[in-house]
């Protein structure tokens, strides 16, 4: 890992009656559009989208570093995320932030160890920590045969 600070770029770009175009050296470009809540169309993304999105992302990939370090094996994780966008005292922001997780661990993984790697990657998310509002996490921890194990036990 590189030392702090770290700084990240990006470049946007828009004609008067165009989409917004959003890109950053190496990716690819993003067409980005206002939401559908704002008079936007559905098959764009949206900087809510993102920021929702960004909060997903970050999650697992905090969640790979914590469990890496633990040593936690686990298959796959899956995270729904969800922002409620609101006006409160004239001021647009996102309220709340909803994360669903579900972690699928092989057979023999404690069920309360995953939950603890789950809970540290929460807490420990730079782009969550980054935001005002709040983040609530919802976990399903679900122990699950991997494929190795089926064929031991069919043989």
């Amino acid at each position: 890992m590189q030392d702090f600070p770290h700084r990240y770029h990006t470049a946007a770009s828009s004609a008067s009656d165009g989409s917004i175009s959003l890109g950053a050296r190496g990716l690819p470009t993003l067409r980005v559009e206002s939401p559908p809540q704002f008079g936007g169309p559905d098959d764009s993304w949206s900087p809510e989208t993102m920021l929702v999105g960004a909060v997903a992302a970050c999650f697992i990939l905090t969640f790979k570093a914590v469990a890496r370090a633990s040593k936690l094996l686990w298959l796959d994780l899956r995270c729904e995320a969800s922002g409620t966008l609101d006006r409160v005292d004239r001021v647009t922001s996102f309220s709340e932030f909803d994360l669903r997780a579900e972690l699928r661990v092989p057979v023999g993984v404690s069920e309360e160890t995953a939950r603890r790697a789950l809970d540290k990657a929460e807490h420990a998310c730079l782009v969550s920590n980054s935001l005002r509002a709040p983040i609530r996490l919802h976990v399903n921890v679900v122990t699950a045969e991997t494929e190795v194990e089926k064929l031991q036990m069919s043989a």
